[in-house]
């Protein structure tokens, strides 16, 4: 018997609006369950992807599914993200990284392998969100069979349900617990883990903007704390072992988990009843200067604070410190990486998928001249040829780097072996060819 969760009333009236329009936008408040709830109660219609922002949310949602129903990992619900894979063909729920959509659509663009796509945390606004957006949106327009969900707690959702034919909108409140805020911006984070911990009783959640803050506030940590207390890391660049093992429930020594902003949505730590946020994060933007992204500290948005200090109550009444000024003004959202980011690498995507960058019908269009610096440097590269995929450009669409970056490995005679749709990011294993 599944515990009730606040979305659970909501499945039927988010069926039928699915059967009516094929598509809905569902914005549900943290600890709805929305995440584990909703996919499986869709399947009865076919085989459902869903899509994950980050690679420790896919294999940690997909291990509660099949927790939570008594399934069997890799068998009934899986999950695929870049260079890892655990499902079956026969597979009926499969939960993956973003990018992983858009390669598999490059490879079957009706995407006949699955019945609906589910589009989960939209908020964050990737750009392989808003690319599985308006790819998905294409599909279901030569498939009168295939269905969209798109799945928020912070969205302008008329917007998004105007972008897919005026469907409807589901909203369902979260199973919040009152969170005290206090803003201190005169403590170090390590001072303030402290504060959390006695002004607590569970585990403790301290948001840091990246690896090397973490570190440093990990070593903070270590000299202050006594040793029934366990620190530990949680970021992007960690092996998946010990990213799990942040997410695992268990008995034990209380716990301060120093984390970014993966820790932010989707994935649960259990327990937690304090957060200490520093209100930072890395935030990927284009540098004319090196002629790449490059990443950059920049203050958190509103919403992210919002959901960062949510994850104090999602048991029982919680605490969340502010390290900055009350008087300090946040922007409401984060800015979308399509407005911020160079877009050589998503135009060579649509060019794999077929289509004209400038002609795609985006949920939010990119600068049209962004566009046009990214085609002439695509056709600089030999990537394109006009708009046509030339063939060192689908070797570049292969490889798990920027475009630039993915010449020079060409041009320098290195090959990397990947498997299928697993060129979505990472770093394969290189030699030089003989």
């Amino acid at each position: 018997m599944l515990e009730p969760l606040p979305i659970d009333p909501a499945i039927a009236e988010i069926r039928t609006q699915l059967n009516v329009r094929r598509s809905v936008v569902i914005v549900a408040e943290p600890g709805s369950g929305k995440t584990t709830r909703v996919p499986p109660a869709l399947l009865g219609t076919g085989p459902v992807i869903v899509l994950q922002p980050r690679r420790s949310a896919a294999r940690s949602i997909a291990r509660r599914i099949a927790s939570e129903r008594s399934w069997t990992l890799g068998r009934e619900v899986g999950w695929q993200i870049r260079f890892e894979r655990n499902f079956q063909r026969d597979t009926g729920l499969l939960i993956a990284t973003e990018g992983i959509l858009t390669a598999r659509l490059q490879q079957d663009p009706l995407l006949s392998d699955f019945a609906t796509i589910v589009l989960d945390e939209f908020h964050e606004r990737t750009i392989h969100a808003d690319l599985a957006l308006a790819l998905s949106r294409q599909a279901m327009q030569a498939r009168d069979d295939l269905r969209l969900v798109v799945m928020s707690a912070t969205i302008d959702a008329e917007q998004v349900a105007s972008f897919l034919g005026d469907c409807g909108v589901v909203r369902v409140s979260g199973r919040r617990h009152p969170v005290a805020i206090h803003f201190e911006p005169t403590l170090d984070p390590a001072a303030a883990v402290s504060r959390a911990l006695e002004a607590s009783a569970g585990n403790v959640v301290c948001f840091q903007p990246g690896a090397a803050e973490i570190e440093r506030t990990m070593e903070s940590l270590r000299r202050r704390l006594s040793a029934d207390v366990e620190v530990m890391p949680l970021h992007g660049g960690l092996p998946a072992a010990k990213q799990d093992l942040a997410l695992e429930p268990r008995t034990g020594p209380r716990r301060v988990v120093v984390a970014t902003n993966i820790a932010e949505t989707s994935v649960t730590i259990p327990g937690v009843t304090a957060v200490v946020d520093i209100g930072l994060e890395k935030v990927a933007r284009y540098d004319a200067n090196r002629a790449i992204d490059s990443l950059q500290t920049e203050r958190i948005s509103q919403a992210a604070a919002d959901q960062r200090a949510g994850r104090a109550g999602r048991t029982g009444p919680g605490v969340a410190f502010r390290l900055w000024n009350p008087l300090d003004r946040l922007k409401p959202f984060r800015e979308p990486e399509i407005h911020r980011i160079d877009l050589a690498g998503v135009v060579l995507d649509i060019a794999g998928w077929g289509g004209d960058p400038r002609q795609l019908e985006w949920f939010e269009a990119p600068r049209p001249e962004a566009v046009d610096a990214a085609l002439t440097l695509l056709n600089r590269l030999g990537a394109l040829h006009g708009l046509s995929l030339t063939g060192i450009g689908r070797r570049i669409l292969g490889l798990p780097l920027p475009p630039r970056l993915g010449r020079i490995l060409l041009r320098a005679d290195l090959h990397i072996h990947l498997r299928g749709e697993d060129r979505a990011g990472g770093i394969g294993r290189v030699h030089r060819a003989t």
